[in-house]
């Protein structure tokens, strides 16, 4: 299961960014991997205060997303879908500032990890 965890400055989650983050990475991967894909992805938003973010070792009012998606490393890999991770990567880009603005483009984050066979389960048992 595709999962993104994205670490945002708290004030840039204002009620109306949260659906369109959520629906605009979920789209992010339906356009790598297939329509089908985008009822597998689940997307969890964690607001970090201003005063607790920091960047180049001081604190920051940017809003400097670190977005990261974890999924089956295979996933990766697939003849299908070539060059995936840096597909993600644009499409991802592509999502964040298309919801927060251009602006914030140069300071998005993507981490894309893969996560080896066997190292994950669903519902008590290892998937």
């Amino acid at each position: 299961m595709p999962h993104f965890s994205v670490h945002i400055r708290e004030e840039a989650l204002d009620g109306t960014a949260e659906p369109k983050l959520i629906t605009a990475l979920t789209d992010a991967v339906g356009a790598v991997y297939g329509e089908e894909f985008r009822r597998l992805v689940g997307v969890d938003l964690i607001g970090i205060p201003q005063h607790r973010r920091g960047l180049g070792g001081s604190p920051t009012d940017k809003d400097a997303p670190l977005v990261t998606l974890s999924m089956r490393e295979a996933a990766y890999h697939l003849p299908a879908v070539p060059d995936a991770p840096a597909r993600l990567v644009s499409t991802i880009t592509d999502a964040v500032a298309g919801v927060l603005g251009e602006a914030v483009r140069k300071d998005v984050i993507v981490t894309v990890v893969g996560v080896p066979e066997g190292r994950t389960g669903v519902a008590g048992t290892v998937a």
